[in-house]
Order: structure tokens, then sequence, then C-alpha cells
């Protein structure tokens, strides 16, 4: 039909009607890859797309131009009618194509929103390209100052910071406060008042002991120091940025001493959580237990400077006033609080400063292995997915140093690796550089960091390519065949039988011992044959976790994995199943999780205890806290099991359910790298529980504070003072493509705000008084007057 439509009259194409059109689009790209980009095809591809863009055909027009990779050209025939239509479907299409075409989609539909001046849109792509240069030019040519105080809000939630100068910018201090977040602890608990939930809970409001069975209840006759460290937790998680509670901030020295070593350490940081985003009141709380006697406490203290600090920002720098000079002290453990402090406080702002201070750690002799990962890991933290060449150069040589050879398979090394592979989070193609150097480093943790630089380059993707890579690495064997014979395939089953029993229940009082020395047969540690694996079934979760189909698509391959994997896999399904499902507690992933609960593997009934509190966190989910209270019971004699069900019962009550550790945002399109980057240094340190979590390394609980984040709607009048105003909230429909102007919300309530929004749900305005400055309303909105409003 080409052939003869280029052969006969030119006469216009919409004579012919519509299905002649379609029939034309779908040859046009045959006919133009087998003629080399034939320009004899181009007035006809014109007068299609004019034609579709015309009459509601935004999509057919779309994908022929991308069948012809002449995408960047539909800005000339785009009109202001079609802008959103266009820039919809496009930006929609980005997660299923391969790169570098997504990028190509994204910075066309940027354009065409530049174009028609729709800057809270464009400003959304810039941050999804992480292109700092590009989401700085948006900003400054925005000429309304009320919009560009809604894009700092924005900026603000995404985390990113920019440095404004009154010369380019006359309200440069107005704009700087607002990006960081000085605010957000006010408005937070403004809305906790409205909710008129003020009142400090103690864990015994979660653990709900009264409702136990006598005969297997887990309320502890004694003191019990693993117990206590529980209840410190829960206290923080529960009460967390709520700014008092009743163990700590009231006595709080009383109930430190309850605890143990790294103990006190991690009941001390909890205060941190309790006033988190509180920078001027929180200091206050958490001076005076720096001049404590025990150096533990005061480790505590230095990390809780650093949690109060994140993600927002202060111009007087209190963080790095106070944890500077601890991070080369005499003592491991106070260096230990003051560099995780520094890395969770400036986590994303890639201060070149802080790197700085952090950096001679790395080399110190004085540093112990474990304190040299932790400073890598801070570091990473600070210029998480900035491609910093000289940092991931340092952690290269740190890997092939021959004195730390025989490190390398402790469970810290892990953090080394995952440093590495957070400065090139979401950057695709630039960690292959990286990744070749990794060829230099010993087995078998050159394997373990080569996997784990692979997956975080491509976090939130969505590419399939790299998916079926991780599913392939999946399916093979790496355990060691049985002598004497008998056919491979019985060697691989009873292979995994064996490394099944290594993870029968071995939950003793004698591993309540604070140091333990790392058996090389234990389960999840490096020298595990296959260990980069669990690895690779995290992957899958972290790069399908941004796109639905993606993630529905993993969960059949997680089911059919949990049932047929080998151990080391099994064990890691559980963690990205939360991964894939943060603060989104799905009815299926819950069963299946409650499931595995119970597993005779006590690794994956482990994980899958403190996935189920990821997977719930901050719902108060009904449902999952009846679980978790069964879980109690049947656990009440496992302390080590009990444990990681009173965590996941913190979790899930989070800030008394008003907050969330989802890292995507803005109906769920933009992903925010230090939130990823927290809820992935958690899972990996869950890999190796019994050495990490279990052990001392509870405090590596705390990565989680940069992901969490208030999920509220609050709106601004155009002094930015909060005004109630009606909203409508309801689940969220896919509109993508849709003809006509369908509605965009489904089943909904009306409620004034302020208002909390749950996952998948979406607000509209319910009143035509108002118009929002942003087009999706979600987190703090700024709102104008409509002038064409008339009160009935």
């Amino acid at each position: 039909m080409t052939k003869f439509r280029l052969l006969g009259s030119n006469e216009s194409v919409a004579s012919f009607g519509h299905p002649y059109i379609r029939r034309l689009c779908s040859q046009i790209p045959n006919e133009w890859n087998s003629g080399g980009s034939d320009h004899s095809l181009l007035p006809l591809v014109h007068s299609i797309i004019k034609y579709c863009l015309e009459h509601n055909a935004e999509t057919e027009a779309c994908d022929l131009l991308m069948e012809i990779d002449y995408i960047e050209h539909i800005e000339e025939y785009v009109t202001e009618e079609v802008h959103e239509r266009v820039c919809l479907y496009l930006s929609s299409c980005v997660q299923y194509v391969p790169e570098p075409e997504d990028t190509i989609l994204l910075r066309t539909a940027l354009s065409i929103y530049q174009r028609f001046n729709q800057y809270p849109h464009a400003l959304r792509l810039a941050m999804i390209l992480n292109d700092t240069d590009l989401i700085r030019k948006i900003f400054l040519e925005c000429p309304n100052k009320l919009v560009q105080k809604q894009l700092a809000f924005m900026l603000g939630r995404q985390q990113v910071f920019l440095e404004l100068d009154e010369t380019e910018c006359p309200d440069a201090e107005d704009l700087t406060e607002i990006m960081q977040n000085v605010h957000l602890n006010n408005n937070f608990l403004n809305l906790a008042r409205e909710l008129d939930i003020m009142e400090p809970k103690v864990p015994e409001d979660i653990y709900k002991t009264h409702l136990e069975h006598a005969r297997f209840s887990t309320a502890q006759p004694v003191d019990s120091a693993r117990a206590n460290l529980s209840s410190s937790f829960v206290n923080g998680f529960v009460n967390c940025a709520f700014g008092n509670d009743k163990l700590l901030t009231e006595d709080g020295n009383k109930w430190l001493y309850k605890h143990k070593s790294y103990g006190m350490l991690s009941a001390t940081a909890s205060l941190g959580l309790i006033l988190l985003w509180d920078v001027e009141g929180g200091l206050t709380e958490i001076d005076k237990f720096l001049y404590s006697g025990e150096d533990y406490i005061k480790s505590g203290a230095l990390l809780a400077c650093g949690i109060v600090n994140s993600g927002v920002r202060n111009e007087c720098d209190p963080a790095l006033a106070l944890l500077t000079d601890y991070v080369q002290h005499d003592s491991n453990v106070m260096r230990l609080g003051a560099i995780i402090g520094l890395g969770l406080a400036y986590s994303g702002s890639n201060r070149e400063d802080v790197i700085e201070i952090l950096s001679p750690v790395l080399w110190d002799k004085n540093s112990s292995f474990e304190v040299i990962c932790l400073a890598a890991l801070s570091c990473a933290m600070i210029a998480v997915g900035r491609c910093n060449g000289d940092l991931g150069e340092t952690i290269i040589q740190i890997m092939i140093d021959p004195e730390k050879l025989n490190d390398l398979s402790t469970t810290h090394s892990r953090y080394l690796a995952l440093a590495l592979g957070l400065l090139y989070l979401g950057k695709q193609e630039a960690a292959e550089t990286s990744i070749v150097a990794l060829q230099v480093v010993p087995e078998p943790f050159g394997s373990f960091a080569s996997v784990l630089v692979q997956i975080c380059a491509y976090a939130g993707t969505g590419n399939v390519l790299k998916i079926q890579s991780l599913l392939h690495l999946c399916s093979e064997y790496f355990g060691e065949k049985e002598e004497g014979g008998g056919g491979e395939g019985e060697g691989e089953k009873s292979e995994g039988k064996k490394s099944g029993e290594t993870g029968k229940r071995k939950a003793k009082s004698g591993d309540d011992k604070e140091t333990k020395k790392e058996d090389k047969s234990d389960p999840g540690s490096l020298n595990e044959p296959g260990s980069h694996q669990a690895l690779a079934v995290l992957g899958i979760a972290l790069i399908s976790m941004g796109e639905d189909i993606g993630a529905e698509m993993s969960l059949r391959t997680f089911n059919h994995v949990l049932r047929y994997g080998e151990p080391v896999i099994r064990r890691a399904v559980p963690l990205a199943l939360a991964l894939m499902s943060t603060s989104k507690p799905q009815l299926s992933i819950l069963d299946t999780l409650s499931k595995f609960s119970h597993d005779s593997d006590s690794t994956v009934a482990r994980n899958a205890i403190f996935a189920m509190g990821v997977v719930g966190c901050g719902t108060n989910n009904a449902r999952l806290a009846g679980l978790l209270r069964n879980l109690a019971q049947f656990y009440h004699k496992e302390p080590l099991d009990l444990f990681m069900v009173r965590l996941a019962q913190g979790l899930t009550h989070l800030g008394k359910g008003t907050l969330t550790i989802h890292p995507f945002h803005s109906d769920r399109s933009l992903m925010t790298p230090v939130a990823v980057a927290g809820l992935l240094t958690v899972m990996i340190a869950m890999l190796d529980s019994a050495n990490s979590i279990l052990s001392t390394g509870h405090y590596m609980l705390y990565y989680l504070s940069p992901a969490i984040q208030p999920r509220m709607l609050v709106t601004f009048d155009e002094n930015l003072s909060p005004i109630s105003v009606s909203v409508r909230v309801g689940q969220a429909v896919d509109v993508v493509g849709q003809a006509g102007k369908p509605k965009t919300i489904t089943g909904f309530q009306t409620h004034t705000t302020p208002v909390l929004l749950a996952h998948g749900e979406r607000a509209e305005l319910a009143t035509n008084e108002y118009i929002p400055l942003s087009p999706i309303v979600e987190g703090f909105i700024v709102l104008k007057k409509n002038p064409n409003y008339i009160d009935e």
C-alpha cells in the first residue's frame, strides 16, 4: 500500500479515512528500515503525523515516530491543545524502551513542556533524568515567583538542593528555605494535631500482650537486653518525628542502662528517629547524652545527630560541626557513630567538603575494617548516583589491597561493594568501567561486587534485558558436586538438601553473645557457594520496582523460585518481595510472606518476618498487625525470631501510621535515590542477618531514615500559610492514551486538607475556588485563587 501511495497522486491522506492511515502506519516502519531511512517517505510521514494529532490519535503518531527513530521531531507538530496528552504518552513509554531511547523520549517530552511553559511537569522529567544542570536551568527560567515556590517544594521532596544567590534569583532566601525542608517538621506536627495523634505511645501499645494466651505470652517476667533493645527500636519507629516519647525524652539514662554495649548505641540513636527533622529542638535533647561516660551512648548520640538532620538542611551545618571531631577518634565505636551520622545527615547532597572529611578514614591504620566499609558507604550515600570516579577508584583499591584480602570474607565487606554500586545508582551504562575494573578483585567477592554494581546501575529502570540476565544467573548451580559419581541432577538435589539443613533452627541462649565468629558455612556468608545469586534476586525486584507490569511478572517468578530455588536464593526472595512492595501491603504478598514466616530454614523465616514489616511500613494495617501478634506467640521461646517480629511490628506502626518509606512519589513516577540507597543498605545487611542485625550490627536499621517521608497532602495559599480546602481522595486510574478527558480517580471520598494519602491513591481539588500550581496533587501544594470563580 505504501508503494502505491508514493506512486499515486499527492491527494491528502485525510480524504482516505482513518483505517487507511492506520494501515500506512503499520507498513511505513518496514519500508523505512529496509530503504535505509529513505527521505522520500518523509512528506508522507509529515502528513500522517499532522492528521493524527488533529484527530485525537496522538498515540499512533508517537508510535510511528518511535518506530522510525524520528520522535525528536514531534515537537514541530504539537499544539497547546494536545501537548499534555502527547507528553503523558511519551513519558509512560519510557519504561518499555531500551536505553538510550528512554532518555530521548524524556528529553523530547521535557522540551515540549518547556515550550508551553509547563515548568512543574518539565522539572519532574528533569528529576527523572537526574540532570542537575537541567534542573537548575528550568528552576531559574521560571518567571512566576509563586510557581517557583512550588518547584522548590518539589525539589525538597526529591532531596535536591540548589545553591542560589540573590543576583540570579531575588527570592533566593525563601526558596532555599523551602528546598531545605526547614518547615517539614512543623507541617508534619500540624497534621498530627489535626488527626489528634500527638499522645506518645509505648511499645506495649503495639505488642498488646494482654490479648495473648497465658501459655504463649511474650510478656517478659525479667529484664532481657534483647527484649529491651527491640522495645527501643519499636519506640523509635512508632513515635518517629513526633518529638516526644515515654522512654527516652523523660528519663533516658535509666532506660539506656538496661542495654548492653552496641544495644546502648542503638537505643540512644533511636532518639534521632523520635526527633526526626527537628534540627533546632532535637539537637538540644541529644546534646546531654554526648557528655555520658559510656562510649556506646556517646556514639549513639552522634548517630542520633545525623538521623535528625536526615532529609533536611540547615545553613549552620550543625551535623558537620558536631560530628567532624569524632570521625578520627581513638575509639572505633565513636568513629562508627560519627561516620554513619554524617552519611545520613548529608545523603544525596554531593558535598565535597563532607567527603573530604570522611576519606582519610579509608586508609587510616587505626580504623577497623568495619569502620572503613561504613566510611565508604557514607561517602557513597552523600554522592549517590553522581558517578564519582575518584571515590570509585579508592573503593576498588581497598578491595584489591593485599592486607585486606582476609577481610573480604567478613559480613562488613558487602557494604564496600554496596558503596561502589550506589555511586552509579540508576546511571545504567555509566557503571560499565567499574564492572570491568572489578574483574581483578579476588573471588567470590569479585562476583558479588560486580552483580551489586549492575543492579544498582539499573535500579528502577524496568530494564527487561537486565532482568533476564539476572534470572539466568539465578538458574546456575554453584554448589559442590557430591563425591562418588551419581548423576549431576541427583548431586544438585542432595546438595540443595544439605544446604537447606544448615539453615535449621539454632536459636539458643548462646546466640545472644555480642561477638560471634563467622562460620564459613553460615547462611548468608560470602563464602557460601552462589552468594551473589541472592543479589540477583534482590536486583530483579530493584529493577522492576518502578513499573507495575514488570513487578507483577517478577512476583510470578519469585513464587517459582521460592519453591524450586537453591537455599541461598530462597533466603533472598522475602527481601525482594519487600523491596518491590515497600509500604504497600498487598494481600497476595502478605499471604506468601506469612506462609514463609514458619519456614524450616530459620533465615528464610526471619527474612519473611522482617519483610512483612517493610511491606506494611507506616500503614497500621490491621490484618498485618494480627499476623505479627500471632507470630510473636509462636516464637515466644525463640529470642532472635521474636526480635524480628518486634522490629516488624514497630515498622508497621511507623509514625503511628502517617509515614512511608516507599521510594517513589509524584504518582509513583519519580524515584528518590537516597530512599532507594537506604532501603537497599538494610536489605543487604539482612542477607546475613545472623552476623549483622541479630548480632551487633542492628544500628544498620537506621539507614531507613533517609527513606522516611510523611504521606500527606498539605495545601498553602499564596503567602505560604496552610489553608484547608476540600479534596477528593480515591484510587488512581491510568488515563494514558484514553480519549477525551477521563476521570483520574475512582471510588473517592471528600476530605479537607491536611489529609493522609495511602499508596495508589490520588487527590484532586473538590472546589473551583483555587487552582493547584502542581499537576500532581501530593505532598506540599501551593494554591492560587481562581480569577474566574463565582461564589454561588
